[in-house]
């Protein structure tokens, strides 16, 4: 498969594994990898202010592989994106993945963005939870994204590469050519 776009979004619910693919799509398209949680958080776990601005910058540049799902910004990433790739993962598998990745990063205290660490408290015992805010969030973000691409809904005519399972984004990315 030849990826032409030079622009490309990936989105999906939280902890479906958008970081890690765009990341390793960036790398093979030989593109710029932009990570929206890396210009939202700032230290201790807030909203950095100048979040939008960073955002329009990295949009309006000419050649990007950005993964977020920020509605704040989605008028700046969706609207420049040539293509937008949603992981669009059953709950189990974002579930497996999110508690696996909270458990590592808490157990290995991972530096993530602006000096932020998962810690057992906020990942386990609070309602600030990432495995809460998963288990909320799915089914509104799917049948959100699956409104906005279907017929007649906002972005009914952006090209979309929608990726059931990780099996389909391994071939993806394994069947990508120069």
């Amino acid at each position: 498969m030849r990826i032409a776009a030079r622009r490309i979004l990936v989105i999906g619910t939280s902890c479906a594994g958008k970081t890690t693919f765009a990341a390793a799509l960036a790398r093979r398209l030989n593109l710029p990898h932009v990570e929206l949680d890396a210009l939202h958080w700032g230290p201790n776990w807030t909203p950095r202010d100048d979040f939008v601005p960073q955002v329009q910058r990295a949009a309006a540049t000419d050649a990007w592989v950005m993964d977020g799902n920020y509605k704040a910004v989605r008028h700046l990433t969706w609207s420049r994106a040539e293509l937008i790739v949603w992981l669009d993962y059953e709950m189990g598998v974002v579930v497996g993945r999110a508690l696996r990745r909270t458990i590592r990063r808490a157990w290995t205290q991972e530096m993530l963005w602006s000096t932020n660490r998962e810690s057992w408290r906020l990942s386990f015992l609070s309602r600030e939870s990432i495995l809460v805010w998963v288990l909320s969030t799915w089914r509104k973000r799917r049948l959100g994204y699956r409104k906005a691409f279907s017929k007649g809904g906002e972005f009914s005519e952006k090209p979309l590469i929608r990726l059931g399972d990780p099996a389909a984004t391994d071939a993806l990315l394994d069947g990508l050519t120069a």
